[in-house]
């Protein structure tokens, strides 16, 4: 399975490093690239594009995957298509309220996930004017920084699956002493952004090993995402809600 991952990583990187190419060519940076596939009925966004939309919320973004890899780690703000194939077109419908020209954007599993390609084509045939795709999925997402959110159902299977998972509680020393999850380290993200601590509990024998972050709420954990956006562990996920929902799924798991 290690080998696996790290292989498909490589292949990640290779295309990054691919995409670099490009752009540095068109006088773009990574960040502005697309996949710039052509015949395409519709449009892509870059990653620049997508963490403004995400901003601004300015679009309503799909994760056309499956619930559970959902679960595990999306886009925030991302919603997921809970229904069959067949009746997804009907549930985009009725999440716009039947405005067809509301702004989609879709993404999935990377740059040859078929998913997003397929439901937006789905979508154009029905009418809908203003669907737009983030082709370069998740992958690339996250190897750019770009931060992740799972839900609750995400991470109680993480929690009683992954073995190698590291847990990071980032809420202050005195709140991490009282309680925590089980096997959770503690680095309070208050004391990395005042300078106060140097050294983060974070793991360095394998940076492709998952982590997971959580705090009194998704603000906090958020925070703390968002300082690792510019270090190299890029399996990094953030707990979208309240440290006492937390514990309590998982003390039941």
């Amino acid at each position: 399975m290690k080998s696996r991952t790290l292989v498909k990583f490589a292949a990640v990187v290779g295309l990054v490093a691919a995409m670099a190419t490009t752009a540095n060519a068109e006088n773009l940076n990574i960040w502005q690239a697309t996949l710039g596939e052509s015949g395409q009925k519709t449009g892509e966004v870059s990653t620049e594009q997508m963490r403004r939309i995400i901003i601004d919320n300015s679009a309503i973004v799909l994760d056309t995957r499956t619930p559970a890899e959902f679960e595990a780690g999306h886009i925030p703000g991302a919603r997921v298509l809970d229904v069959s194939q067949d009746t997804q077109v009907g549930e985009v419908l009725n999440l716009v309220g039947g405005d067809k020209i509301k702004a989609l954007v879709l993404y999935c599993n990377g740059p040859y996930c078929q998913a997003s390609r397929r439901l937006a084509d789905q979508l154009a045939a029905a009418g809908f004017s203003n669907v737009r795709r983030y082709q370069l999925g998740m992958p690339i997402w996250r190897s750019l920084g770009g931060p992740t959110a799972i839900e609750l159902g995400g991470v109680k299977r993480v929690f009683g699956q992954d073995k190698t998972a590291v847990f990071i509680d980032v809420r202050s020393a005195d709140e991490f002493a009282k309680s925590s999850l089980p096997g959770a380290v503690n680095t309070p993200v208050e004391d990395v952004l005042s300078g106060k601590l140097k050294k983060m509990a974070l793991p360095e024998d394998d940076f492709n090993r998952r982590v997971v972050l959580f705090g009194r709420n998704a603000m906090q954990a958020r925070q703390f995402a968002e300082v690792l956006s510019k270090r190299p562990w890029h399996n990094i996920a953030y707990f979208a809600g309240a440290y006492e929902l937390l514990e309590s799924a998982v003390s039941k798991n």
